[in-house]
């Protein structure tokens, strides 16, 4: 019998940490055989050909979808959407696989949908029914939703959602967040260790920083950003590792004005252009704080029993632990935040919250219904009614 062929998609430096354990339950059972294809920011060098991360952990990329542009405007984000479209519709053909494993909502897992769509070829889509209004991902992750046949969700109120856009509740799972895995079976860093492996030394008080595009804002990147450094500016006794931003409308601008920033401040600031899952779970373990807008400070910090000071509208719909602090991108009310975060009483709420999205274990679960899923007559959706009172 020949073994059932999973295509997995990876396109940024973040999914392919959260696919990481999925794509090793399937590697290593005997009865499936992983496909993997790389794309978007992997395969640029601006953000550091991640790619050779994928292969240094011993995953063969059975094709590379070029199809990110040197623009971050609007026209050069939707002319990227089609090229993925082209070089997916070739790389489908090529390894005509069983199923195609999708995750988020990014517009190079749209341009994949699309080509899954049209190629006959039926989608599992992971992190659906979640809400980012700040975002033109919101509409993406829906609309991906829709293109889907089998759907893995990170919480109860996330499966509600994505039954109530007509899914069929028995292809609706939750076994909550897939990152949550990592933080449970990766050996971290010890705390000289991280300090070698980026060579830059912490202190005795550390921020971990990560600042992406608002895709629907409306103002520019570069105005919520000062915000944040200026609010930054007001702790110099912090040491700050600051990742830069994903490939994303307005992001060109973010990374130029980290980089002038951490020019000034070479002993103080450390910027990485990718972390890495290993490097930055385990500077999550070592810092005493996480800012910025990036949904793993809502979904695997808390975890850690770390404060979150969430900023602006990206994340706005996703639901928070208590852990989180939700703030205006305005330097005041950063600092304000930043403060209250640091203070005993907010860390004693910190150290008695709960996740919000499982407790781990999800790989093997995921890995197990892509293997028994019946899939003949799958792409003929029914579209399922929810009544309403």
């Amino acid at each position: 019998m020949p073994k059932r062929k999973i295509c997995i998609v990876t396109g940024t430096r973040a999914d392919y940490g959260l696919l990481y354990w999925l794509m090793k339950e399937v590697q290593t059972d005997p009865e499936l055989e992983l496909q993997v294809v790389a794309t978007g920011m992997h395969l640029s060098t601006e953000f550091g050909l991640t790619y050779k991360v994928i292969e240094n952990d011993g995953f063969d990329i059975d094709a590379k979808v070029e199809m990110l542009l040197a623009s971050d405007t609007s026209v050069g984000i939707a002319k990227s959407m089609g090229l993925g479209v082209i070089g997916f519709a070739d790389a489908l053909d090529a390894l005509k696989p069983d199923v195609m494993v999708l995750l988020g909502d990014r517009f190079e897992i749209l341009a994949a949908a699309q080509a899954a769509l049209v190629a006959r070829i039926p989608v599992a889509h992971i992190h659906g029914g979640e809400t980012t209004e700040g975002l033109i991902d919101e509409a993406i992750r829906h609309s991906v939703t829709k293109m889907a046949q089998i759907h893995f969700v990170a919480a109860e109120p996330y499966r509600r959602r994505v039954v109530q856009l007509g899914e069929s509740p028995a292809r609706v799972f939750n076994f909550g967040a897939i990152g949550l895995d990592n933080v449970q079976k990766t050996k971290f860093l010890n705390r000289k260790e991280l300090e070698a492996s980026i060579d830059f030394e912490l202190g005795e008080l550390n921020f971990l920083v990560t600042y992406h595009p608002v895709t629907l804002g409306e103002q520019t990147s570069d105005i919520p950003m000062r915000e944040m450094i200026e609010a930054l500016d007001m702790f110099p006794e912090a040491k700050i590792i600051i990742t830069k931003p994903n490939a994303d409308t307005g992001g060109r601008i973010i990374c130029q004005m980290i980089d002038d920033w951490a020019s000034r401040w070479t002993d103080r600031v450390y910027v990485a252009t990718s972390l890495g899952q290993l490097r930055y779970l385990s500077a999550i373990k070592h810092v005493d704080l996480v800012v910025g807008n990036s949904s793993s400070g809502l979904i695997e910090v808390p975890a850690f029993r770390k404060p979150t000071v969430n900023l602006g509208k990206r994340q706005a719909g996703r639901l928070k632990a208590s852990s989180v602090i939700d703030c205006s991108e305005i330097k005041v009310e950063i600092v304000a935040a930043i403060r209250k975060a640091l203070t005993k009483q907010f860390n004693e709420i910190v150290e008695n919250s709960t996740s919000l999205y499982g407790m781990g274990e999800v790989s093997f679960q995921i890995m197990d219904v892509l293997k028994n899923v019946k899939l003949d007559g799958i792409l003929m959706k029914k579209f399922h009614d929810v009544d309403f009172l």
